[in-house]
Protein backbone atom coordinates (compact mmCIF):
# COMPACT_ATOMS: atom_id res chain seq x y z
CA UNK A 1 0.00 0.00 0.00
CA UNK A 2 1.31 3.48 -0.71
CA UNK A 3 1.78 6.53 2.12
CA UNK A 4 0.97 10.07 1.51
CA UNK A 5 2.35 12.64 4.20
CA UNK A 6 0.14 15.45 3.80
CA UNK A 7 1.27 18.79 5.93
CA UNK A 8 -1.31 21.37 7.09
CA UNK A 9 -3.58 18.21 7.13
CA UNK A 10 -5.06 19.67 10.78
CA UNK A 11 -8.28 21.10 8.93
CA UNK A 12 -9.14 22.39 5.48
CA UNK A 13 -7.80 21.46 2.65
CA UNK A 14 -4.85 19.18 4.42
CA UNK A 15 -7.86 17.12 5.63
CA UNK A 16 -9.92 17.13 2.63
CA UNK A 17 -6.89 15.81 0.95
CA UNK A 18 -6.32 12.90 3.94
CA UNK A 19 -9.74 12.09 3.40
CA UNK A 20 -9.86 11.40 0.21
CA UNK A 21 -6.75 10.09 -0.18
CA UNK A 22 -7.37 7.61 2.34
CA UNK A 23 -10.55 6.38 0.50
CA UNK A 24 -8.09 5.99 -2.80
CA UNK A 25 -6.36 3.20 -0.81
CA UNK A 26 -3.25 5.08 0.70
CA UNK A 27 -1.94 5.24 4.24
CA UNK A 28 -1.84 8.68 5.41
CA UNK A 29 0.48 11.23 7.93
CA UNK A 30 -1.16 14.07 8.50
CA UNK A 31 1.37 16.87 9.45
CA UNK A 32 0.79 20.23 11.01
CA UNK A 33 1.55 22.62 13.85
CA UNK A 34 -1.52 22.47 15.26
CA UNK A 35 -3.01 19.03 16.88
CA UNK A 36 -3.72 16.47 13.18
CA UNK A 37 -5.43 14.21 15.65
CA UNK A 38 -9.16 14.75 14.68
CA UNK A 39 -8.30 14.31 10.76
CA UNK A 40 -6.20 10.81 12.19
CA UNK A 41 -9.20 10.01 13.90
CA UNK A 42 -11.67 10.58 11.33
CA UNK A 43 -9.95 8.69 8.73
CA UNK A 44 -9.68 5.57 11.23
CA UNK A 45 -13.19 5.47 11.69
CA UNK A 46 -14.06 5.43 8.52
CA UNK A 47 -11.40 1.90 8.44
CA UNK A 48 -7.86 3.74 7.02
CA UNK A 49 -4.80 3.78 8.37
CA UNK A 50 -3.41 6.99 9.44
CA UNK A 51 -0.94 8.28 11.80
CA UNK A 52 -0.64 11.99 12.96
CA UNK A 53 2.42 14.61 13.51
CA UNK A 54 2.93 17.73 15.33
CA UNK A 55 5.39 19.68 14.31
CA UNK A 56 7.06 22.96 12.64
CA UNK A 57 7.26 22.78 8.53
CA UNK A 58 10.08 25.66 8.57
CA UNK A 59 12.16 23.22 11.06
CA UNK A 60 14.89 21.42 9.51
CA UNK A 61 14.62 18.73 12.58
CA UNK A 62 11.10 18.17 12.35
CA UNK A 63 10.84 17.36 8.95
CA UNK A 64 13.70 14.81 9.30
CA UNK A 65 11.26 13.41 12.26
CA UNK A 66 8.45 13.68 10.16
CA UNK A 67 10.04 11.54 7.03
CA UNK A 68 11.75 9.36 9.70
CA UNK A 69 7.77 8.91 11.60
CA UNK A 70 5.99 8.40 8.22
CA UNK A 71 8.90 5.68 7.22
CA UNK A 72 8.64 3.50 10.56
CA UNK A 73 4.58 3.55 10.44
CA UNK A 74 4.22 2.33 6.51
CA UNK A 75 7.46 1.43 5.52
CA UNK A 76 7.46 3.53 2.38
CA UNK A 77 6.89 7.38 1.73
CA UNK A 78 5.64 7.66 -1.87
CA UNK A 79 3.72 10.84 -2.18
CA UNK A 80 4.60 14.67 -0.35
CA UNK A 81 1.99 17.05 -0.85
CA UNK A 82 3.06 20.34 0.79
CA UNK A 83 0.03 22.03 1.78
CA UNK A 84 1.02 24.01 4.89
CA UNK A 85 1.02 27.55 4.25
CA UNK A 86 0.91 30.88 6.18
CA UNK A 87 -2.45 32.31 4.67
CA UNK A 88 -4.82 32.88 7.39
CA UNK A 89 -2.79 34.83 10.02
CA UNK A 90 -1.38 37.58 7.39
CA UNK A 91 -2.37 40.88 7.86
CA UNK A 92 -3.72 42.70 4.43
CA UNK A 93 -1.46 45.46 3.57
CA UNK A 94 0.50 47.92 1.10
CA UNK A 95 3.70 46.06 -0.05
CA UNK A 96 5.99 48.92 1.94
CA UNK A 97 4.12 48.04 4.90
CA UNK A 98 4.22 44.47 4.93
CA UNK A 99 6.53 44.03 8.73
CA UNK A 100 9.88 41.89 7.74
CA UNK A 101 8.84 39.55 10.36
CA UNK A 102 6.13 38.94 8.67
CA UNK A 103 7.20 38.59 5.09
CA UNK A 104 10.11 36.16 6.78
CA UNK A 105 7.35 34.15 8.02
CA UNK A 106 5.44 33.63 4.76
CA UNK A 107 8.71 32.32 3.11
CA UNK A 108 9.98 30.25 5.80
CA UNK A 109 6.28 28.54 5.77
CA UNK A 110 5.58 28.63 2.13
CA UNK A 111 9.00 28.16 0.84
CA UNK A 112 11.41 26.81 3.19
CA UNK A 113 8.96 24.71 4.72
CA UNK A 114 8.10 22.89 1.35
CA UNK A 115 11.72 22.50 0.72
CA UNK A 116 12.85 21.30 3.58
CA UNK A 117 9.87 18.43 3.96
CA UNK A 118 11.32 17.85 0.24
CA UNK A 119 14.77 17.16 1.47
CA UNK A 120 13.59 15.20 4.17
CA UNK A 121 11.62 12.70 1.86
CA UNK A 122 13.21 12.50 -1.38
CA UNK A 123 15.98 10.29 0.17
CA UNK A 124 13.54 7.71 1.08
CA UNK A 125 11.62 7.94 -2.69
CA UNK A 126 15.16 7.40 -4.08
CA UNK A 127 15.99 4.80 -2.30
CA UNK A 128 12.69 2.89 -3.56
CA UNK A 129 13.01 4.52 -6.97
CA UNK A 130 9.77 6.33 -7.41
CA UNK A 131 7.91 9.38 -5.85
CA UNK A 132 5.41 12.36 -6.23
CA UNK A 133 6.00 15.63 -4.85
CA UNK A 134 2.57 17.80 -4.92
CA UNK A 135 2.70 21.68 -3.99
CA UNK A 136 0.00 23.85 -3.58
CA UNK A 137 0.63 27.22 -4.94
CA UNK A 138 -1.80 30.00 -5.52
CA UNK A 139 -3.97 32.07 -8.26
CA UNK A 140 -2.90 35.07 -6.18
CA UNK A 141 0.28 34.66 -8.60
CA UNK A 142 -1.14 34.83 -11.59
CA UNK A 143 -3.48 37.81 -10.18
CA UNK A 144 -0.87 39.86 -8.43
CA UNK A 145 -3.39 40.16 -5.66
CA UNK A 146 -2.83 43.53 -4.17
CA UNK A 147 -2.17 43.22 0.18
CA UNK A 148 -0.59 40.14 -0.34
CA UNK A 149 2.56 40.72 -1.97
CA UNK A 150 4.85 38.57 0.59
CA UNK A 151 2.17 35.57 0.56
CA UNK A 152 1.81 36.22 -3.48
CA UNK A 153 5.91 35.98 -3.79
CA UNK A 154 6.21 32.76 -1.97
CA UNK A 155 3.84 31.19 -3.49
CA UNK A 156 5.00 32.34 -7.07
CA UNK A 157 8.50 30.53 -5.50
CA UNK A 158 6.76 27.42 -4.94
CA UNK A 159 6.29 26.93 -8.73
CA UNK A 160 9.98 27.65 -9.63
CA UNK A 161 11.16 25.80 -6.83
CA UNK A 162 8.91 22.73 -8.18
CA UNK A 163 10.38 22.93 -11.69
CA UNK A 164 13.65 22.65 -10.53
CA UNK A 165 12.73 19.70 -8.44
CA UNK A 166 11.48 17.74 -11.59
CA UNK A 167 14.00 18.20 -13.67
CA UNK A 168 16.63 17.35 -10.48
CA UNK A 169 14.58 14.54 -9.86
CA UNK A 170 13.49 12.77 -12.86
CA UNK A 171 16.09 10.80 -13.43
CA UNK A 172 15.20 8.87 -9.80
CA UNK A 173 11.87 7.89 -10.93
CA UNK A 174 9.84 10.82 -8.66
CA UNK A 175 8.18 13.43 -10.13
CA UNK A 176 7.12 16.97 -8.89
CA UNK A 177 3.98 19.15 -9.89
CA UNK A 178 2.08 22.19 -8.85
CA UNK A 179 -1.12 22.31 -8.07
CA UNK A 180 -3.09 25.75 -7.86
CA UNK A 181 -6.24 26.49 -6.53
CA UNK A 182 -8.63 29.95 -6.83
CA UNK A 183 -9.99 30.80 -3.43
CA UNK A 184 -11.54 28.60 -1.43
CA UNK A 185 -13.33 30.47 1.22
CA UNK A 186 -12.60 29.47 5.01
CA UNK A 187 -14.86 32.61 6.77
CA UNK A 188 -14.13 30.79 9.97
CA UNK A 189 -10.13 31.06 9.71
CA UNK A 190 -10.56 34.51 6.95
CA UNK A 191 -13.81 36.24 7.68
CA UNK A 192 -12.71 38.87 4.49
CA UNK A 193 -13.33 35.42 2.39
CA UNK A 194 -16.88 35.97 2.29
CA UNK A 195 -17.08 39.46 0.79
CA UNK A 196 -13.66 38.67 -1.72
CA UNK A 197 -15.45 35.17 -2.62
CA UNK A 198 -18.65 37.29 -4.25
CA UNK A 199 -16.02 39.29 -6.29
CA UNK A 200 -14.25 36.05 -7.61
CA UNK A 201 -17.10 33.60 -8.48
CA UNK A 202 -18.47 36.82 -10.92
CA UNK A 203 -15.26 36.41 -13.00
CA UNK A 204 -15.40 32.59 -13.31
CA UNK A 205 -16.44 30.76 -15.97
CA UNK A 206 -17.92 28.27 -13.89
CA UNK A 207 -20.30 30.49 -11.45
CA UNK A 208 -20.00 29.50 -8.12
CA UNK A 209 -17.91 29.13 -4.75
CA UNK A 210 -14.98 26.95 -5.44
CA UNK A 211 -14.93 24.17 -2.97
CA UNK A 212 -11.96 21.64 -0.99
CA UNK A 213 -14.29 18.82 -3.06
CA UNK A 214 -12.82 20.48 -6.52
CA UNK A 215 -9.10 19.82 -5.98
CA UNK A 216 -9.49 16.17 -4.58
CA UNK A 217 -9.82 14.83 -8.52
CA UNK A 218 -6.48 16.71 -9.56
CA UNK A 219 -4.93 15.72 -5.69
CA UNK A 220 -5.42 11.88 -6.73
CA UNK A 221 -4.42 12.23 -10.65
CA UNK A 222 -0.94 13.57 -9.58
CA UNK A 223 -0.48 10.99 -6.34
CA UNK A 224 -1.42 8.57 -8.38
CA UNK A 225 -0.24 5.90 -11.70
CA UNK A 226 -1.94 8.13 -13.99
CA UNK A 227 0.32 10.73 -13.86
CA UNK A 228 3.92 8.71 -13.76
CA UNK A 229 5.09 10.91 -17.20
CA UNK A 230 3.42 14.48 -15.92
CA UNK A 231 6.01 16.42 -13.92
CA UNK A 232 7.10 20.15 -14.04
CA UNK A 233 3.81 21.42 -14.84
CA UNK A 234 1.34 23.64 -13.08
CA UNK A 235 -2.35 22.52 -12.97
CA UNK A 236 -4.73 24.85 -12.27
CA UNK A 237 -7.92 24.59 -10.60
CA UNK A 238 -10.16 27.95 -11.09
CA UNK A 239 -13.42 27.15 -12.93
CA UNK A 240 -12.22 29.12 -15.26
CA UNK A 241 -11.29 32.52 -13.86
CA UNK A 242 -8.36 33.33 -16.49
CA UNK A 243 -7.00 30.68 -18.68
CA UNK A 244 -3.36 29.54 -19.07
Amino acid sequence: MATAIVTGAARGLGRSYCRALSDAGFDVVAADLADPSETVNEIRAAGGRAVGFSGDISSASDNEALAAAAAEAFDTIDVLINNAAYYSQINRSAFDEVSVAEWDRAFEVNVRGAWLACCAVVPHMRAQGSGKIINISSTTCFKGTVGFPHYVASKSALIGLTRCLALELGPDGITANTVTPDLIPDPSLRPSDAASDKFVVAGRALKRTQTPDDMIGTILYLAGRASDFVTGQNIIVNGGAFFQ
